[in-house]
């Protein structure tokens, strides 16, 4: 089915994939994105590989709400927002990366 050039050039395309991941892979780790509460007083980061680095209280005020489910929402709220920044880092990369490999991607 395959002559054994086609076989040789697929192997060597997939060798190159693999290291063009692994590239990206090690590249996104030195990214970071961060993710805010709607106040600003939580902040996480995270790195291109949707890895969590960081949680800061910006402002330690927070910790004497008395209002459990709020800090809970403000949490919630910066963590979503770290981790979409995040993915969209991932995928930029991850899609430059394929680009490089395959023109017209």
């Amino acid at each position: 089915m395959f002559g054994n050039g086609d076989m040789g050039e697929m192997m060597a395309n997939l060798q190159k994939m693999q290291g063009a991941a692994e590239e990206s892979k090690k590249k996104l780790e030195t990214i970071e994105v961060q993710g805010k509460s709607p106040d600003g007083k939580i902040r996480f980061v995270m790195n291109g590989n949707r890895k969590l680095k960081e949680v800061t209280f910006v402002d330690e005020s927070i910790l004497s709400l008395e209002n459990k489910e709020e800090i809970e929402d403000l949490l919630v709220i910066a963590f979503n927002r770290a981790l979409e920044d995040a993915e969209h880092v991932n995928e930029s990369e991850m899609k430059n990366s394929a680009s490089g490999l395959f023109p017209g991607m």
